[in-house]
């Protein structure tokens, strides 16, 4: 069985990539802080259990220089946030996991819990502290909803609750919360 990690990564280019973030401590410090966080995270992530898979965008990127050389790499591609995760988790083979790469809590062992999760479920969610989701993961790609993931309102206090509600009638499962940095206040906070 292969099992699939999705990080999905923005190039690290000022104006580009947190901009929120950026608007609260300054944009050099987000690009410098973005940087080093995925650096830090693909770093922590590899394991023999599973592949990693970068998602890059813009797609121009793909090729860039910012990635390790040894992980593949493939194009976001269009589309909003929802649209672009659908694509990624319908092209990988067997189970696949997805998260964001601006989660500086996620380990090797949450990464597990969730490709353990899709064991007994068909859809699993990293819940994030905002409302949103760090981590979403299939089984298959077979029998996903064409409702999953459309309409849904990104960055809103209740885009879990939306993504979860796409995903019927599938069953789904959750596993452990925690804090992507979006905001300065949220940089605070990790």
């Amino acid at each position: 069985m292969t099992r699939t990690l999705v990080v999905m990564v923005k190039a690290p280019v000022p104006g580009r990539v947190k901009t929120r973030l950026s608007r609260d401590i300054g944009t050099v410090p987000a690009v410098w802080w973005y940087r080093h966080q995925v650096a830090a995270l693909l770093r922590r992530l590899r394991d023999p259990r599973w592949r990693i898979v970068l998602a890059v965008a813009p797609d121009r990127a793909v090729g860039a220089r910012h990635w390790p050389g040894d992980l593949a790499r493939r194009a976001q591609g269009r589309g909003d946030l929802g649209a672009r995760m659908r694509a990624q988790l319908a092209a990988g083979p067997g189970p696949v996991v997805l998260i964001g790469s601006d989660i500086p809590g996620v380990t090797r062992a949450h990464v597990w819990r969730a490709f353990r999760a899709l064991g007994r479920a068909d859809a699993v969610f990293g819940p994030a502290r905002d409302g949103g989701f760090w981590l979403v993961g299939l089984r298959g790609v077979r029998g996903m909803p064409h409702s999953f993931m459309r309409s849904v309102r990104w960055s809103a206090p209740d885009t879990l609750a939306q993504t979860r509600a796409s995903v019927a009638p599938l069953a789904d499962v959750l596993i452990d919360p925690l804090r992507d940095v979006d905001t300065g206040a949220d940089l605070a906070l990790v």
